[in-house]
């Protein structure tokens, strides 16, 4: 696929066509990201833009090459993850592509090998592989992926050039799920419970996701603190594990940004399905109170990130929700 593809990181994709015309690749790159971010689809076009044999910078998509990059069959490309029973990638896995990378491609300029969670290599396999990092044998290029480059070694960060992805926003996830296929009113349900991701974005139950989203909605338009019981039953229906507070916390995210948008005037808004709710949100609230409260939603998953009691922080946070209501 060319790099046009790409959707939500034009300034990694300059970078790294920058690189590719002037023949000045680095050997490795670690992509740090989300899962469903991009990171892969990008490590893998650039490899088919270097693989390309018509185009110097991107790929062309119709040649040999550049239909197999895409089929998954090139000979050149290598994929190392954990094997099925294992949790680890293993030093022996990371031994046989240092072998691999040695011998001489088969068609194209130089092998590739992409490494896939590289947080999960073991401290072994890790250390075997700091040399290979930074002497690829025959100029092979290596591209670790990872959703926190903090998890890796010092010692391998160093060696590889950092490419930080950021998630995608719900305006690109909601135009990939159109392109995948979806129906333009799922995918804008989902696409703002996605967190970025479209892997995640892919792995979301509709119907169910339907129900959670009207729950939080009918209760968000309950909370007063004329009726302080509203917010506590919330709290009580609306906490679960950690997991699914942070999905509630993202749909909460989704739906006060939408009444910002409105706030300030701009129409344009992701959860459209649902506009005359996400309109009742920003007229219960001053649009300062709202940009105040999308803060605090921040802060409460930051919190629920770091393992803060759920229920506790829902308190807090619809508590808050129902002083600045009217």
């Amino acid at each position: 696929m060319p790099f046009a593809d790409i959707l939500g990181h034009a300034r990694i994709v300059d970078v790294l066509q920058r690189s590719l015309r002037s023949g000045k690749t680095a050997h490795s790159y670690l992509f740090e990201g989300v899962p469903g971010s991009g990171r892969k689809k990008t490590a893998l076009t650039l490899i088919q833009a270097l693989f390309c044999s018509t185009q110097p910078d991107d790929a062309c998509g119709i040649c040999g090459s550049c239909r197999k990059v895409e089929g998954g069959n090139h000979p050149d490309i290598h994929l190392i993850a954990p094997l099925p029973d294992k949790r680890d990638i293993s030093i022996e896995q990371l031994r046989e592509m240092q072998h691999v990378l040695s011998l001489r491609p088969y068609e194209a300029p130089r092998k590739a090998c992409i490494i896939d969670p590289a947080e999960r290599m073991s401290v072994s396999a890790a250390n075997s592989l700091l040399k290979t990092l930074e002497e690829p044998p025959g100029n092979a290029l290596i591209i670790l992926l990872t959703e926190n480059a903090g998890m890796l070694l010092p010692t391998v960060r160093s060696r590889c050039q950092l490419i930080p992805f950021a998630p995608l926003s719900p305006e690109h996830i909601l135009t990939l799920l159109e392109r995948n296929g979806m129906a333009p009113e799922t995918a804008a349900l989902v696409a703002p419970m996605s967190g970025g991701s479209m892997q995640r974005a892919m792995e979301l139950d509709n119907e169910s996701l339907t129900l959670r989203r009207q729950a939080v909605l009918t209760s968000i338009g309950k909370m007063t603190i004329h009726q302080i019981a509203t917010v506590f039953d919330a709290s009580e229906q609306l906490s679960g594990n950690r997991d699914a507070t942070l999905e509630l916390l993202d749909m909460l995210l989704s739906f006060f940004r939408d009444a910002v948008h409105l706030g300030a005037g701009s129409g344009d808004i992701v959860n459209r399905s649902v506009r005359p709710a996400i309109e009742s949100i920003a007229a219960n609230r001053s649009f300062p109170g709202n940009l105040e409260l999308l803060e605090r939603i921040y802060e409460t998953r930051r919190a629920v990130q770091r393992n803060a009691n759920t229920k506790l922080a829902l308190d807090n946070l619809f508590m808050t929700m129902a002083v600045s209501g009217r």
